[in-house]
């Protein structure tokens, strides 16, 4: 479960990392308001789960009240990477002279949490991880004695934090690591600490991902759940009970297990094109589940083309066919193109059973994600 900026940035205040001043707004009279009690410069800041919102046009540095308002009304209602913007943080801007990382997740391959500080904040820090490595400085934790003060100076000075601010880098860190373990977090991370001419730092951005098998522990995250949705395929998605997450691409995808997907999703980007989502029905997906991912996919604006890539365990063929049919025979006209791919239990069964007017049909997976991508390169062409 992902946090928007303002949930995270309310619960590090709560644990004493310093944020600036900020109210969130959900009109434009709300960030007039807002301004008026916060002063200028302000930060307008639409509140979606993507990455990029200053690139996009999402976040606007507003020095007068006219100026807030103008940008208080581009920015609300504005569709950004597919989210429409419902909400906007107000926030005091920070008269900054350098911006750091860090940030606190799990290295998989080591199987421990990573700390990570690194001096070059305020960019994509993937970007960074990829094009310069060595300019991120880690320290792996032991989750049975947790983050020590030695490990924390340790990263910030490895990472060439300035001594005059590196006490209190550290301190935020320690405090995130605190925070990732006693809230089930996943991810959390703080890109840009920005450091202010008189040397203090201030948490200009929050990220805050929780395990969501988790939210059993955490109750009053697990209110913030619902508020967490940018848009209604994602509340859809958890209304149906899928593993989704929404990506950047036009071919949409579903297949039966996580693994499954993966793949699916590989297989997309090997052969030219872009995966519209993730999406995984899960096992023994019965005929009105399989309606249900359908309907997903269709909903979003920009799937062009689907791939369907089930291989039968628990799940039968024949099941799958039938929610297939069902999902498209209740359209006039259907909206995408549909390339489907069964395989193992009752696949055979199914293959008969889908209706061939409705879909388009392959015996292996690099032949229907092949064509799926072609569908979706046709509609854009």
């Amino acid at each position: 479960m992902k946090l928007h900026e303002y949930q995270a940035k309310q619960i590090f205040a709560d644990a004493g990392i310093p944020v600036p001043d900020s109210r969130l707004a959900t009109s434009v009279a709300e960030v007039e308001a807002a301004v008026e009690e916060i002063g200028f410069p302000a930060a307008i800041k639409a509140q979606v789960h993507v990455g990029g919102r200053g690139k996009a046009g999402g976040i606007k540095i507003a020095s007068d009240a006219e100026e807030a308002s103008q940008y208080a009304d581009e920015i609300l209602g504005m569709d950004l990477k597919g989210y429409t913007v419902d909400r906007v943080l107000v926030e005091a801007g920070v008269d900054f002279v350098n911006e750091l990382y860090v940030g606190i997740t799990m290295d998989r391959g080591e199987g421990k949490p990573v700390a990570m500080v690194s001096t070059e904040g305020g960019v994509d820090i993937e970007s960074v991880a990829e094009e310069t490595p060595e300019a991120i400085a880690r320290e792996h934790i032991d989750p049975a004695f947790g983050l020590h003060p030695f490990q924390a100076r340790k990263v910030v000075y490895e990472a060439g934090i300035p001594r005059e601010v590196a006490g209190d880098v550290a301190s935020i860190l320690t405090t995130l690591y605190d925070l990732y373990e006693s809230r089930d977090a996943s991810e959390i991370e703080i890109n840009p600490v920005m450091i202010t001419s008189d040397d203090d730092v201030v948490a200009a951005d929050a990220v805050m991902n929780i395990d969501d098998d988790a939210l059993f522990r955490q109750p009053d995250l697990a209110e913030l759940e619902e508020e967490t949705f940018s848009d209604d395929l994602e509340k859809k998605a958890n209304e149906y009970g899928f593993d989704y997450v929404r990506l950047s691409g036009n071919v949409g995808i579903i297949g039966n297990g996580a693994g499954l997907v993966m793949t699916t999703l590989d297989l997309v980007d090997y052969y030219g094109g872009e995966p519209a989502n993730f999406l995984d029905i899960g096992g023994g997906a019965k005929a009105e589940r399989v309606t249900h991912a359908l309907d997903m996919v269709f909903s979003d604006p920009n799937v062009d083309a689907v791939v369907f890539n089930i291989f039968g365990g628990i799940t039968r063929g024949d099941e799958v066919a039938k929610g297939i049919n069902e999902a498209l025979e209740g359209f006039d006209e259907i909206p995408k193109k549909v390339v489907v791919r069964l395989a193992g239990t009752n696949a055979k069964e199914g293959m008969e059973i889908l209706n061939t007017d409705l879909v388009e049909v392959e015996e292996t997976l690099e032949a229907a994600v092949q064509r799926a991508v072609q569908n979706a390169q046709e509609v854009d062409a």
